[in-house]
């Protein structure tokens, strides 16, 4: 397995993946998310994410070329605050891996390289958030060091 760079242009790679993670986020929030999005639409939605200043994708992909799973972060600026210091952020958006694929450790290098370019970036804080339905995802975060810092709540008509 090697960690490559997904540019803009190859996000149709991604999809698949995505749409297990959008399966997975529909089975549990229903009203929250579309059902069975159109692949050509989710292919052209990140295409345009991708080529953003800052969005970075990186996939895990076997020696046969097949993806194992990805990550989507973005770097961000974020001046002080009153509040607040100054600080880089690595804004971890998305991370999937394919069921065949999980618990084997794909997803802890893909965190691992994401902390290792984002670091060389510049950043001084790698953040992300999750479902709570999501105990494989909290897990993989607390098992890098991700503490829960804050809890959002929403109401949905």
């Amino acid at each position: 397995m090697q960690i490559i760079d997904i540019p803009a242009p190859d996000a149709e790679r991604l999809v698949p993946l995505l749409q297990d993670l959008h399966a997975l986020h529909v089975e549990h929030q229903p009203g929250r998310h579309r059902p069975d999005p159109d692949s050509g639409d989710l292919a052209r939605w990140l295409e345009d994410w991708l080529a953003q200043d800052g969005v970075h994708a990186l996939a895990a992909e076997s020696p046969q070329g097949a993806l194992l799973g990805y990550v989507i972060y973005v770097l961000e600026d974020r001046s002080a605050l009153p509040v607040r210091t100054p600080e880089k952020r690595a804004m971890l958006h998305h991370i999937s891996v394919a069921d065949a694929w999980q618990r084997m450790g794909v997803g802890k290098r893909l965190m691992e390289a994401m902390r290792t370019r984002a670091l060389k970036d510049g950043a001084t804080v790698i953040a992300t958030n999750y479902a709570p339905f999501n105990t494989a995802s909290a897990a993989l975060m607390q098992s890098m060091g991700l503490e829960p810092v804050l809890t959002m709540a929403e109401w949905r008509a």
